[in-house]
């Protein structure tokens, strides 16, 4: 038999090595600027054309490189960062592998221009697909400039996987902050599409944090430092009144270098037990210095994750400094056993005579048997239960009419404290549990319906046909409301600011860090534009939406899932009857925006099944 393993040729290899390095234009962003920090520049450009998919360029005042250099950079393994493996367990750069310029060469036309500060001319290298078009000596500034056009030009099936231009952009900047909060003594500067994102001057932590998430972080952080024999801990927090529902501001630094890490995450939650409401998430900016070769970066292509010698101590370590933190900057309470208990009290009180008896005020015309309800009154046997009936049947006074209607329909107790409210309709009796299902009788058995899956679905499709079928109608607001948000928030508005117009919002300006709202659609009001917005956000960050749909679906399902009914929520009768015959009037009834179920049918032989068992 024939001889059937072949070494691949370098063309190919290089293009599965980019598999690995090069997964969006993100990637790229992220491995060109790391290059540049190593370089020593001090004042990096980065240069983007629709997402990074026609045009990515960085420019630095770095060393440069000699020609030679130049040459050997785009080769497979060529770095100058390592010498021998040893030097893995001892790493202050960023890239090391020598794999990034060599695949993103492979997949892309490449435009190199670089010279060191010694020389007279630069050297400039052109690339396409791993083949070298032409190598020349040019005029050029002192450091390196790199372009990269038409990523993915030789493998159209990998263009094809990229999500929208809004999404990938989102990606670019993500990487781009990441690498700016790790350096601010680093000048950064970003366009996009020809216009500035980001101009971030020189500067502090604190000020780098503030020029790239806007003013109004500056009064949400309490500032982290502690420094051990083992690690070294600076940064800050928010204030846990500024908590997100969505993990978005969360950045871990372990020697400058961006790091997820779930471990070190739920150390941090961990120090702000008690404080956060459920289901919020902290945000921090923690900076962590450990001796190089107690870690090991060399696990992941993306260099992201990060093995530590002693995880457990770390853990230990970081709770109780951020704990530390807030409790120092009264943001938790804390024990304070040299407490003077004299300041406690208001200095009119301070001399006050303590021993006077207060008054006791008597209405010597209450009888407590008399009574002014209606409604039949369960036995005295139960009086406990009796006072919880009378104020959960009193609590639902929005409308005074209901206080006449129904009087002498009520439930025994018994049922009361199964049942929320009670009604008959078209298909039968309607009950809400727990504040949280619907159940409602059938003429085939029951349905439990889950309001706010079912509030979503119904929201989801009114929303969808009132952007795409019909005009959608919006109201003016007397007076414009000013929104902040980050540079790059901001950036992701404006690139969906006509879809946001076809749903009802009307734009009268924006800034770098604001955006003021003239007009809002007529199913929200004023003050739900900054939750719906920054929902919205979220979704288009976490890539809620699949890349065939428009952004007309994402407003759906993002303002559906905003504006739903919310666990927990009390419905009156007429809320609950007006549900139950919108979800059924919808075209998928049965599930929700998400692919949830919205509810469950049980037939009469399903429960009898239950009982007989």
């Amino acid at each position: 038999m024939s001889d059937i393993i072949q070494l691949l040729p370098d063309h190919v290899a290089n293009q599965i090595a980019a598999g690995e390095v090069v997964q969006r234009p993100a990637s790229v962003v992220k491995e060109l600027i790391e290059n540049s920090i190593d370089a020593g520049a001090t004042s990096i450009t980065l240069l983007i054309k629709d997402a990074g998919k026609t045009l990515i360029q960085v420019i630095d005042d770095g060393k440069g490189m000699s020609a030679t250099d130049a040459r050997l950079s785009f080769e497979r393994h060529a770095t100058s960062k390592i010498k021998d493996a040893q030097d893995l367990f001892n790493l202050n750069t960023k890239g090391f592998r020598g794999e990034a310029l060599a695949s993103i060469a492979a997949i892309a036309h490449v435009e190199l221009k670089t010279k060191q500060d010694d020389d007279e001319l630069g050297t400039q290298i052109k690339i396409e697909g791993s083949e070298i078009v032409s190598q020349e000596v040019v005029s050029t500034a002192k450091g390196t400039s790199i372009a990269v056009k038409n990523l993915f030009f030789n493998i159209p099936a990998r263009r094809n996987f990229l999500k929208s231009d809004a999404i990938e952009t989102r990606h670019i900047i993500d990487e781009f902050q990441r690498v700016a909060l790790a350096h601010p003594n680093i000048s950064f500067l970003l366009h996009h599409n020809n216009n500035e994102v980001y101009h971030l001057k020189k500067s502090n932590l604190r000020k780098r944090i503030v020029a790239i998430f806007g003013a109004k972080m500056n009064e949400k952080l309490v500032p982290i430092n502690e420094h051990t024999d083992i690690i070294t801990v600076n940064g800050f927090v928010a204030k846990p009144e500024f908590a997100k529902k969505k993990r978005g501001e969360q950045f871990f630094f372990v020697n400058n270098r961006f790091i997820k890490s779930s471990y070190l995450n739920h150390a941090v939650v961990n120090a702000f037990e008690g404080l956060l409401e459920n289901g919020s998430h902290p945000s921090y900016f923690l900076y962590l210095e450990v001796p190089p070769n107690t870690i090991d970066i060399n696990i992941h292509p993306t260099k992201t994750e990060i093995k530590f010698d002693n995880e457990k101590a770390l853990y230990a370590i970081l709770r109780a400094t951020v704990k530390h933190s807030l409790g120092q900057y009264n943001v938790a309470p804390v024990l304070d056993f040299d407490r003077d208990a004299t300041l406690d009290t208001p200095y009119d009180y301070s001399k006050k005579n303590s021993s006077s008896i207060p008054p006791i005020t008597v209405d010597p015309t209450f009888n407590p048997f008399k009574t002014e309800t209606s409604y039949n009154e369960p036995s005295s046997s139960k009086s406990t239960n009796t006072h919880s009936y009378q104020s959960n049947f009193k609590k639902d006074t929005g409308s005074w009419e209901a206080l006449y209607t129904n009087i002498d329909t009520v439930e025994p107790i018994q049922q009361e404290q199964l049942f929320e409210s009670h009604q008959e309709t078209e298909t039968g009796k309607t009950f809400q549990i727990q504040k949280k299902y619907l159940l409602s009788s059938i003429k085939s058995g029951v349905v439990l319906i889950h309001q706010s899956l079912a509030h979503q679905r119904v929201l989801y499709e009114e929303f969808l046909e009132n952007i795409t079928v019909k005009e959608a109608s919006s109201q003016q607001l007397l007076f414009p409301v000013n929104i902040s948000f980050s540079s790059s928030d901001i950036e992701m508005i404006y690139s969906i600011k006509s879809d946001l117009e076809s749903a009802g919002f009307m734009f009268d300006e924006f800034t770098k860090e604001s955006v003021v709202i003239a007009g809002i659609p007529t199913s929200i009001t004023e003050s739900q534009i900054t939750f719906i917005l920054e929902q919205l956000l979220d979704d288009i960050k976490l890539e809620v939406p699949d890349t065939s749909f428009s952004h007309f679906d994402i407003m759906a399902k993002s303002f559906a899932k905003s504006l739903a009914i919310k666990t927990g929520t009390s419905l009156s009768l007429k809320e609950q009857e007006n549900l139950v015959n919108n979800l059924f009037s919808c075209k998928e009834p049965n599930i929700s925006p998400f692919g949830k179920s919205t509810f469950k049918t049980l037939a009469l032989n399903e429960i009898d099944a239950i009982f007989n068992k």
